[in-house]
């Protein structure tokens, strides 16, 4: 039984292997009245081995607001769309936030159609604590800002997931052993559910040599993973960081003041938030 007319589809569609493809998802792309597709031609490949021949249109990050109106307006007027990426599921990191909201707020009803996901895979075999995580995608490009924006992720206590091109993945990880300390614990996940996958877990610095000394890991689809910082105890709180806290609250909330602080001196926040509790 095919899918009711006007509703969205958020299909998945595998990361490597094809026989990861959900028959459910195989069933909504044949059915539908168009497919949205972050490549066209990219996606002629999937197509071809599942025998869909659902017409394709462009839609990805690029696309303008016109792009997106025209998708609404077919959906409004009764037809049923399919949204997919070029590989994984579409939203993370990918296209299609705009077009989803738009389409909910309309009343238009949304689908996810569940699958692969490049990096919830990579998660489920690294061996880092999975039971609390913070997927970050992709870092900044250039160096400052990647290194401001790891800074600020420093105290985090939960593992952390990134995406990141192959050209850039060696100086990420360098300025990651940097910022965290090449002590800490990280796998890189790399062409998950393809020939050559690989999951390799190593402390920050032994893992940055090993990927810069190899070119094959440079390649392909990756995703980074590093475990969380350790939680920091109260009595470890330095004075500093104190006397940073201290000022800060005779003119903000406690939790104001632990957010500013941790801005400030890199502690975490919810043990500076902790610390003021203590003073009352």
């Amino acid at each position: 039984m095919g899918p009711d007319k006007a509703l969205l589809y958020i299909v998945a569609t595998p990361i490597g292997n094809l026989a990861d493809m959900v028959p459910r998802a195989v069933e909504v792309l044949q059915s539908a009245d168009l497919v949205a597709a972050e490549d066209t031609r990219h996606s002629q490949r999937l197509f071809s081995h599942f025998n869909i021949d659902t017409p394709l249109a462009a839609y990805h990050d690029h696309s303008d607001g016109q792009r997106t109106e025209w998708l609404l307006g077919q959906l409004e007027s009764g037809k049923t769309i399919a949204l997919i990426s070029d590989a994984g599921t579409p939203l993370i990191s990918d296209p299609g936030y705009r077009l989803v909201r738009l389409a909910r707020e309309r009343g238009i009803q949304v689908v996810p159609i569940p699958g692969a996901c490049a990096f919830v895979a990579a998660l489920s075999a690294a061996g880092l604590p999975s039971d609390r995580f913070t997927f970050e995608g992709f870092l900044p490009a250039k160096a400052q800002a990647r290194e401001t924006a790891l800074q600020k992720l420093a105290g985090e206590e939960r593992t952390m997931v990134f995406y990141e091109a192959p050209h850039r993945v060696a100086d990420t990880l360098s300025a990651m052993a940097g910022v965290f300390g090449g002590e800490r614990e990280a796998v890189i996940a790399r062409e998950i559910s393809k020939a050559f996958e690989t999951i390799h877990l190593a402390p920050l610095a032994e893992l940055s040599v090993w990927v810069r000394d190899d070119p094959n890991q440079q390649r392909g689809e990756i995703v980074l993973l590093v475990r969380g910082a350790e939680p920091q105890k109260l009595s470890e709180l330095d004075p500093e960081s104190c006397r940073v806290m201290q000022i800060l609250l005779g003119e903000l909330p406690p939790k104001r003041a632990a957010a500013v602080a941790a801005e400030i001196t890199g502690v975490n926040k919810k043990a500076l938030y902790n610390w003021s509790l203590e003073l009352k």
